[in-house]
């Protein structure tokens, strides 16, 4: 592993992590602790929109593409209108040829696929962070 934990602060900052499954979401919040960045989570798509758009202090969304009720593609398309500079990074355990180009052309800035590199996506995050 090529990275350092330490080298990442990100205190003030906050996240959403948009996740409908547990296990994944303490993954993020516990490789994240050290961080010392503020996480909020949401398990659907609607709860993500609704979050977004009613709390502009969020700098930072990690958005799971197949969440329930809205997919990540129709949640980025809506936060999009009215935040278009949140940086949105999509996930997604459905590594398929397209996926990242999909999550792009909705309007994701990243991508990365799950398994999640912990080292790629760190460095993802820090240079919206960062």
């Amino acid at each position: 592993m090529d990275f350092n934990i330490n080298n990442y602060l990100w205190e003030g900052k906050n996240i959403l992590i948009a996740e409908d499954i547990v296990s994944n979401y303490n993954f993020l919040r516990l490789l994240l602790k050290k961080s010392k960045v503020n996480i909020l989570w949401v398990e659907n798509g609607r709860d993500a929109v609704n979050t977004i758009l009613s709390n502009d202090t969020i700098d930072l969304v990690l958005l799971d593409i197949n969440l329930p009720i809205l997919n990540g593609y129709e949640v980025v398309k809506q936060i999009k209108k009215k935040r278009p500079n949140l940086p949105v990074i999509a996930q997604t355990a459905y590594a398929l040829g397209g996926d990242r180009e999909k999550s792009l052309a909705a309007g994701c800035d990243d991508y990365v696929s799950k398994p999640i590199s912990i080292s790629v996506l760190l460095k993802k995050m820090d240079a919206f962070l960062g």
